[in-house]
């Protein structure tokens, strides 16, 4: 993770929040006053964004201590204390929400990219995120998918070429796509792969005689012509399953062969990891 780029996060949620005070903690809190609070976990999963709450709490005071007794990774249960976070006790109580917030989000897309990835053990298959993540928290996100053992795909538009269905359309089909798509990268001396989408068995077979690419992704193929198209492609090229892909249908994908399994439901449809932070 690029500390610049968290720091940055930090101070505009901090800003977001505070504005022009904790109006709540100065009316009933003296300056001085100190104390400790402790994360306590309220269901199983995996944890992630301890370095994260820590770095939330040294932004908002300097002087916070923050003891981690849990790494991120690990699996957690009902009960678990991960860290213990002492003193000024307005500053604890300016970090509380914020710290929950990323904490909750990202342990549950750990959570639930740890469970996918459980569901596919075995195979070859390697579980993918994607770009559909919150503006803004990308890098955090993408982050949590690492923490619970899935692979990040390109980080944005930037690091990889990604032909999808309108980019086939507006080029004017997938053999012209690819073409000029390589030609783009020769004259800009780019060294980027490149990755095609095919809707159908007939896409995949076009794509192969035009050759040049890296990897096929497999859009919302069915489980049965999943398995015919990796046969096609006889791993001449990266296969990548997409799509509507579920907990309940994900090994059946798996087993069918392909190489990579996208799920943008790992960023984009996930329930948070219940914990609170509690004073004593």
């Amino acid at each position: 993770m690029e500390n610049r780029l968290l720091r940055e996060l930090i101070l505009r949620c901090i800003s977001e929040d505070l504005g022009d005070g904790d109006h709540s903690s100065l009316a009933c809190i003296p300056w001085e006053a100190e104390g400790r609070a402790r994360l306590l976990v309220k269901e199983e999963g995996i944890l992630a964004g301890v370095h994260v709450a820590a770095e939330v709490f040294t932004t908002i005071d300097k002087e916070l201590r923050c003891e981690i007794l849990i790494e991120d990774g690990k699996r957690v249960v009902p009960g678990d204390l991960p860290f213990y976070v002492s003193g000024r006790q307005q500053s604890i109580l300016k970090a509380e929400r914020l710290v929950l917030n990323l904490m909750q989000r990202m342990s549950g897309i750990a959570t639930s990219t740890d469970q996918y990835v459980s569901r596919v053990k075995g195979t070859k298959a390697r579980i993918l995120d994607t770009r559909k993540t919150t503006p803004g928290l990308r890098f955090l996100e993408k982050d949590a998918v690492r923490i619970g053992g899935g692979m990040n795909h390109r980080m944005g538009l930037f690091d990889m070429i990604m032909l999808k269905d309108n980019h086939i359309v507006y080029a004017g089909g997938i053999d012209k796509a690819i073409t000029t798509t390589r030609e783009y990268l020769r004259k800009n001396d780019r060294r980027l792969k490149i990755e095609i989408e095919a809707r159908n068995l007939d896409d995949v077979k076009l794509i192969m005689e035009t050759g040049g690419v890296n990897r096929i992704m497999l859009d919302n193929f069915s489980i049965g012509d999943t398995l015919a198209a990796v046969n096609l492609i006889g791993g001449r090229y990266e296969t990548e399953s997409s799509g509507g892909i579920t907990l309940e249908t994900v090994r059946a994908y798996a087993e069918c062969g392909v190489d990579f399994i996208s799920v943008g439901a790992l960023t984009h449809h996930i329930r948070s990891l219940d914990m609170s932070l509690k004073a004593f």
